[in-house]
């Protein structure tokens, strides 16, 4: 098939992968959701109020400094009331007709009292309008923002099982939920991400349009936890093309799999079904290592597995000594068991795994 392909089929699968990059920001409200902090619906329509407020009486300052240039019917002198009385009928489209307030009194009544009156009845009448036009330009704009800074974030491919207690994990070990990225084809799915208060970008993660726009290519790690292990492959051997620094785990039900996610490019590989196997075998005579182990896997409580670099009056020591339980040493990406002998001393550039009260 990729033989068969000349230039202009190339220029075209090109373009095609460039989509939704090239896609102007309020093109992406359906696709990308950035959380925005939720508003009570009182309070937005009492400052829709304040602003159509706040322009009246700046109109009203900005005509009673050229009042010059305004004549009264009355052959007066334009006081600030009067420009004000101005501004009022003219930023609300009222306009003049035959009937108009001619004393003072009536003016400021008609100041005070009918005009928020009709700003409360423009308010309701076109609300709804009005609503869904700033909804769409705030998440325009709050995308544009979140695309110029997206740097060094997590990408989480799937939402389901996997997916929430990988990000569940991630906020329990402090990574803010604005930092993580879920890519899901499932809308449903997506808004409960985004009710966490997660970024969601609607698609499939195995096109590199979607993980681009996602950012998969300025991301620090891409967590691959997909539904189907086919699936996994595809969406890793992509994320490696997008993302090639950044580092891939990926989970897969079955470990006939692990050595194609492996040769896709991920560099950790989870097998949920040998794993939850394990656990089933050791609950049988000791159920209270597996409850240790869960707890060892909740980072927001009890004790957690973490990662540290070493601290500069660590270096030359032994693991064993140190005031935290160290299980292994991490040293040029390879990892190390505390206890044995590559790690007698702690050399500057490891980094130490080890058990932390969360």
């Amino acid at each position: 098939m990729a033989g068969r392909l000349g230039p202009g089929g190339i220029r075209r699968r090109l373009f095609l992968d460039d989509e939704l990059t090239d896609r102007p920001d309020y093109d992406l409200v359906n696709i990308v959701r950035v959380p925005m902090r939720p508003v009570s619906p009182s309070r937005s329509i009492i400052v829709r109020l304040a602003l159509g407020i706040g322009l009246i009486v700046l109109s009203g300052f900005i005509i009673y400094l050229q009042r010059d240039g305004y004549q009264d019917v009355a052959g007066k002198p334009m006081t600030l009331l009067d420009s004000m009385y101005h501004a009022t009928v003219s930023v609300t489209t009222t306009g003049f007709g035959d009937i108009s307030p001619v004393s003072e009194s009536a003016r400021l009544v008609n100041i005070l009292v009918i005009t928020p009156l009709r700003m409360a009845f423009l308010v309701i009448l076109v609300g709804t309008t009005i609503e869904v036009l700033t909804e769409r330009s705030r998440q325009a704009f709050k995308i544009q923002r979140w695309r110029q800074r997206l740097r060094d974030h997590t990408v989480v491919i799937g939402y389901g099982t996997k997916g929430r207690a990988a990000v569940d994990a991630l906020t329990g070990d402090g990574v803010p939920p604005g930092e993580i990225v879920v890519v899901d084809t499932d809308a449903a799915v997506l808004e409960k991400a985004s009710h966490a208060g997660l970024v969601t970008v609607q698609g499939s993660g195995s096109k590199a349009d979607v993980l681009r726009l996602a950012g998969a290519q300025r991301a620090a790690a891409v967590i691959v936890a997909a539904n189907r292990d086919d699936t996994a492959v595809l969406v890793t051997l992509t994320a490696r093309e997008v993302a090639p620094k950044a580092k891939i785990v990926a989970a897969v039900r079955e470990s006939e799999y692990t050595h194609l996610l492996e040769q896709s490019g991920a560099d950790s590989v989870v097998v949920s079904s040998a794993t939850a196997g394990r656990l089933l075998g050791v609950a049988t005579a000791t159920p209270n290592v597996v409850d240790m182990i869960e707890d060892l896997l909740t980072p927001d409580e009890g004790f957690a597995i973490a990662e540290r670099e070493v601290e500069p009056d660590e270096v030359g020591g032994s693991p064993r000594h140190l005031r935290d339980i160290v299980l292994a040493v991490v040293r040029n990406g390879e990892m190390l068991r505390a206890g044995t002998a590559d790690v007698d001393s702690i050399e500057e550039n490891d980094r130490l795994l080890y058990i932390r009260k969360a």
